[in-house]
């Protein structure tokens, strides 16, 4: 284990030179992990670990679109792919890799399934943490354990390709057999993780969903539109608009933040953006603060996690969630950036 200093929080992580990948294939060389689920999380982390060398099998519906991507992936009916009930069955590492949704629906299918001594993983706190709503509670006899990559499946797929590997969380919150923090840990790394902080199901949750709807996804859309109408109000063009927006940031700037940090990248820009940035981050930082602070409370006391699934059960979830990706790829900014990326050089 390594301990790092975080900004003057000593914190301890754990490596690929401290818990290399053949001491993860050591601690699994008994394990059939089975993962449920090829939508998001699940062709990632099955393709990583199956290209490390463990010994990994595929759940997943048949006769659906997910099915079909196994199939397209090189997963063989009845050798590695099965219906989610046999995967149950064969794995003694049921590794839960379905949407929020899918894991109320087939709860139990897996629970039923989880005999004594099984291990119990998620790539995310929010069943568990929320159980008083989605009803997953495991039985006391078996391990349940968690590897959070921090990212979407796809760049954990990518960036095991690449050779580098994103960063995870990991946690223990039942420890039957008396390794499950090093079977969590082990997973993490074959997955392909860069290194892995410990934390709880309660925090990953907590801090993931704050993450999506805040400065990952929700917060960053939302102050992206407002830039784009000022400008776009303002008389500035849409190309204009969208450049000065979001294509220099998503091509440019976070690419300097991400190389060496902020103040890196302030120091890569001009002298008239150093100032302007470091005086108006303080009046962005304290606008934001209290609806960042209004986003935790929602999450903390399962507003959020309530919303989620009673969207999730309605029957035109799935045709409303697409008028609303719709209407957010038919507006005129992200048509300009349709317009932008057509024009990139190869």
């Amino acid at each position: 284990m390594a301990v790092i200093n975080f900004g003057g929080v000593e914190e301890t992580v754990v490596t690929r030179e401290e818990f290399s990948l053949e001491r993860a294939k050591e601690v699994l060389k008994n394990e059939t992990l089975a993962a449920l689920g090829y939508g998001v999380q699940g062709p990632a982390q099955a393709l990583n670990m199956r290209d490390n060398g463990f010994n990994i099998i595929v759940g997943q519906r048949k006769n659906s679109r997910s099915w079909d991507k196994a199939v397209e992936d090189g997963w063989v009916e009845g050798v590695n792919l099965f219906d989610l009930e046999e995967a149950c069955d064969r794995g003694t590492i049921l590794m839960n890799l379905l949407s929020d949704a899918g894991q109320i629906a087939t709860w139990p299918v897996i629970r039923d399934r989880l005999t004594e001594g099984k291990t119990l993983y998620f790539s995310h706190g929010f069943g568990l943490t929320f159980n008083d709503q989605t009803g997953i509670v495991p039985p006391a006899n078996v391990d349940v354990v968690l590897a959070a990559p921090k990212g979407s499946g796809t760049s954990v797929r990518r960036l095991f390709l690449m050779g580098r590997g994103i960063n995870s969380s990991f946690a223990v919150h039942q420890d039957y057999s008396g390794h499950a923090r090093e079977k969590a840990i082990a997973i993490g790394i074959g997955i392909g993780s860069g290194f892995l902080f410990e934390t709880s199901f309660q925090k990953e949750v907590f801090s993931d969903l704050t993450g999506e709807r805040g400065i990952l996804m929700g917060a960053l859309a939302g102050v992206m539109e407002a830039q784009y109408q000022l400008l776009r109000k303002k008389g500035h063009t849409p190309s204009e608009a969208f450049n000065e927006t979001v294509e220099e940031l998503t091509q440019s700037l976070i690419v300097l933040v991400g190389e060496n940090g902020m103040d890196w990248m302030y120091a890569n820009c001009s002298t008239t953006a150093q100032r302007g940035a470091l005086d108006w981050r303080h009046k962005f930082r304290e606008a934001t603060a209290p609806v960042f602070e209004e986003l935790y409370d929602s999450v903390a006391t399962g507003n959020e996690a309530r919303i989620t699934i009673e969207a999730n059960r309605q029957p035109d979830y799935r045709a409303r969630l697409e008028e609303e990706l719709a209407e957010l790829r038919n507006s005129e900014m992200w048509q300009a950036g349709a317009a932008v990326r057509a024009l990139r050089p190869n």
